[in-house]
């Protein structure tokens, strides 16, 4: 089912990834920064493979569904360059909505969840794929088919991004000037894989920051001496690491959290569908509330007024 487009882009992006990936390898063992471990790695392929295995058996039934709407669309686009040019907007627009509810609505950062387990930053985290979200990915760009773009050119364009999205997995690369108002930067992305609580559930966008900026989940990367050290991974690193409770841990907690014969259906409603760290006895906490546990700690630090010097005589 892939087309001619696809092809090339497979074609191209497989050497890139191994030319960045070998240079990134390369750089930290030079500078003596432990990136990337052999475990992590292999984790890391393993969680592509089964999502892309998952996304080519599902293909035919998502562009199927991608067809039925074009048929119906709405809008005819001529212009080659408009095509493109609108099509990268509002595919990467829709994606950072995707993105966002994944973070914010706990069935699906229970999918989601597997793309930020890993407590490094590398290019190979940027295979990191959350397993399932083929399942419901294509629901997101429907709109697309609708306002007249093929639904080949939607996973074109789906792909083409995603090439920017990995490339930003990295510690190597500081900020890049300008391009810090338009684009995604590794920068931008380190924030985002951060569990520090000022930096959770920012910076949503594949490729473009201009959404996060509209819509309040913009966070720029501070130095340690402003903020403090940004750490990777999960703000509760899972119990266990092996590759299947790797995917499923979250969708466990759910299941114990729903089986709970001390709350009604509304307070289960909240375990699935509220933000993930809800809970009903306030024993754990959102990203939100730590957001603001943190500052209220921070403004505490910051009024405690000076100690008087004891003087010895």
């Amino acid at each position: 089912m892939h087309n001619l487009k696809e092809q090339i882009l497979l074609l191209i992006s497989t050497p890139l990834y191994l030319i960045i990936i070998g240079l990134e390898l390369f750089l930290s063992n030079y500078r003596h920064r432990k990136l990337y471990t052999v475990r992590d790695t292999l984790t890391n392929i393993y969680l592509m493979l089964l999502n892309g295995g998952i996304d080519l058996l599902f293909r035919a039934t998502y562009l199927m569904i991608l067809d039925l709407c074009y048929r119906h669309h709405w809008i005819s686009i001529t212009n080659l360059f408009s095509y493109w040019f609108l099509l990268l907007l509002a595919e990467d627009f829709l994606y950072y909505w995707l993105h966002r509810w994944d973070h914010e609505i706990r069935l699906f950062w229970a999918v989601h969840v597997t793309h930020h387990s890993s407590e490094h930053m590398n290019f190979t985290v940027g295979f990191r794929s959350s397993v399932f979200q083929p399942l419901y990915r294509f629901v997101y760009f429907i709109p697309l088919a609708y306002l007249g773009f093929r639904p080949l050119d939607i996973v074109f364009m789906y792909s083409a991004t995603q090439i920017w999205g990995i490339f930003v997995h990295t510690e190597l690369i500081d900020k890049m000037g300008w391009l810090e108002h338009i684009l995604v930067t590794p920068s931008h992305h380190r924030v985002h894989h951060a569990s520090n609580p000022r930096y959770l559930d920012k910076n949503m966008g594949m490729f473009l920051i201009i959404w996060d900026q509209l819509f309040g989940t913009f966070q720029a990367e501070l130095s340690e001496e402003a903020y403090q050290p940004t750490k990777y991974g999960l703000t509760t690193t899972p119990e266990k690491k092996d590759p299947v409770h790797i995917i499923f841990h979250e969708w466990n907690h759910i299941g114990k959290d729903l089986s709970r014969k001390d709350i009604g259906w509304k307070e289960k409603w909240n375990y699935l569908f509220g933000p993930p760290g809800w809970s009903h006895d306030g024993s754990r906490q959102t990203s939100e509330q730590m957001r603001e546990a943190e500052s209220r700690m921070y403004g505490e630090a910051r009024q405690e007024p000076p100690q008087q010097e004891t003087i010895l005589i």
